[in-house]
């Protein structure tokens, strides 16, 4: 997410290598020899931060030893507009990208320090951003407006982790997850039959995997509601701490956006056109009210 914000930013100017690919768990992700060379070897190096990838963290260090430039783009959003990670007072949930609207600012953080880099690109950095937004604002609306047609008391979004903090607050969803914010913590046999009890109680017709998270929690989850009288269908799989494959839509920050806002509607009641936003972003228009981040 972080990487395809920085390449719309930069355009061609540069050339942006991500680390991490589709699939990839950032909070468990050892990196190889191969990534430390080129985190040596960058000239700028962004990530996320707020302890998102927190076995990176020695990698940064040396780089920003060895005198290269290392921006931790979440770590720049004010506190105030950060949730705080429930498990841990200390420490800020790191899915800011879930949010829009708190995501748009990083474009910011990167145009600062591509021009810090790059003084003669400024012109071209802010009209790259100037395009991005538009496109950013439409998706962002489109996700608000099929997530609202969600009868209110279906809005209640289960997945395997904690990671739709941001989103919940955003499109005014009820969050709840097996695991916590960090997949290093393990779901325990308390927390599946709680969640089993809510999912009866409150009769949510539907759940959802995460593209990087072991379905095994899930089917739990299942499997426990159906003893108990209770069918629960899986709503879809949605992107949480990576994208989908390069290339493709959803290997997009606005396809993830898409993709995730779809998904949920249509598997709660909600009201969705055919193929997404994408299929309607020819005749959606921006808000001129969001042009800034």
């Amino acid at each position: 997410m972080v990487g395809d914000l920085v390449k719309a930013v930069v355009g061609d100017r540069g050339t942006v290598d991500v680390l991490m690919s589709s699939g990839v768990d950032p909070h468990l992700y050892q990196p190889t020899r191969s990534d430390l060379a080129k985190v040596l070897q960058a000239d700028v190096i962004f990530y996320n931060g707020l302890h998102l990838e927190g076995r990176m963290d020695e990698s940064f260090e040396r780089a920003q030893a060895a005198g290269r430039a290392v921006c931790a783009v979440a770590e720049a959003i004010p506190e105030d507009r950060l949730l705080q990670d429930e498990d841990h007072p200390d420490a800020y949930d790191p899915h800011v990208w879930m949010d829009p609207v708190r995501w748009r600012s990083v474009l910011m953080v990167i145009r600062e320090q591509c021009i810090k880099m790059d003084p003669n690109g400024e012109l071209i950095y802010s009209e790259n951003i100037k395009k991005y937004l538009q496109e950013l604002n439409a998706v962002d609306a489109y996700a608000e407006r099929v997530l609202l047609s969600v009868p209110k008391d279906a809005r209640v979004l289960v997945t395997a982790h904690d990671a739709f903090g941001y989103f919940g607050e955003r499109f005014g969803f009820e969050v709840v997850g097996l695991q916590g914010i960090s997949t290093e913590s393990e779901a325990s046999v308390q927390d599946v039959n709680q969640l089993v009890d809510l999912l009866v109680r409150r009769k949510i017709p539907a759940i959802f995997v995460e593209s990087t998270v072991p379905k095994k929690g899930i089917r739990a989850l299942i499997e426990g509601a159906k003893a108990k009288g209770h069918e629960v269908q899986v709503g879809g799989s949605l992107f949480s701490d990576a994208m989908g494959d390069v290339g493709s839509w959803s290997g997009t920050y606005l396809g993830m956006v898409d993709h995730n806002a779809t998904t949920v509607a249509k598997a709660l009641g909600g009201q969705t056109p055919t193929g997404g936003w994408r299929s309607t972003r020819e005749s959606t228009p921006s808000d001129p009210s969001k042009s800034s981040p």
